[in-house]
């Protein structure tokens, strides 16, 4: 197995750039803390010397107080900033609806034009890709600032695409927005990530990213 296979996909989104980011940088966190600890244990049990009224120490109580706490905050700081970019959602240019259903997606563009359809996961064949094709695609304009709203008409799912950092709970009587922007063309999947009943690995999510002219011109074809 090669070390690239194990990695994240490639980020097609500012927002899964930046939690990559952050979790290289957790991950060095993390390091560095699994390898104090592992020090100390190491020196404790091996030195013969070690005074037993060591562990009362006032001063060794203070340190171990604060540097946790200043771990902590290198690991807070980033992630309370890339929360506040996933949620931050200013003038959106295109807005459209998903709803979730046991066990399909469908879609609704209401901007420019009233569009509607469902997407349901393609038959097994060797031509497509293995339960992430579906035989309506949803299309989106590239480099545009889009705030998607999500519902559920049944149970509870959840809309998600790891290349895009997004995923929203999609609840029966009641409304979740976020936010996405796609930053190259291409064709990216998802699948519903909460458990929904028997079929809940069989309603993927198929999004294909082009230019804004193009999807100009899709909504004018559809």
């Amino acid at each position: 197995m090669k070390w690239k296979s194990m990695s994240f996909s490639d980020p097609a989104s500012p927002s899964m750039e930046q939690m990559i980011m952050f979790h290289d940088h957790t991950m060095m966190v993390i390091m560095m803390i699994t390898m104090m600890v592992m020090y100390i244990m190491t020196f404790i049990m091996m030195n013969k010397l070690t005074n037993l009224m060591i562990y009362q120490e006032q001063m060794i109580e203070m340190i171990w107080t604060i540097l946790p706490a200043m771990f902590l905050i290198l690991v807070a700081l980033p992630s309370i900033r890339i929360l506040y970019l996933i949620e931050e959602m200013s003038e959106p240019m295109i807005t459209f609806k998903a709803i979730g259903h046991q066990w399909f997606w469908s879609y609704e563009y209401s901007d420019m034009k009233k569009i509607e359809f469902d997407s349901y996961m393609k038959p097994l064949n060797l031509k497509s890709i293995r339960i992430l094709e579906t035989d309506n695609r949803m299309t989106l304009p590239m480099k545009t600032k889009i705030r998607m709203i999500t519902t559920s008409s049944d149970v509870i799912h959840s809309w998600t695409i790891q290349s895009l950092g997004v995923k929203i709970d999609s609840m029966p009587g009641r409304m979740n927005q976020g936010s996405m922007y796609l930053s190259r063309p291409g064709i990216y999947f998802g699948q519903c990530s909460e458990i929904c009943g028997a079929n809940h690995s069989f309603m993927p999510i198929m999004i294909e990213s082009i230019n804004l002219k193009s999807f100009i011109k899709w909504m004018k074809n559809y």
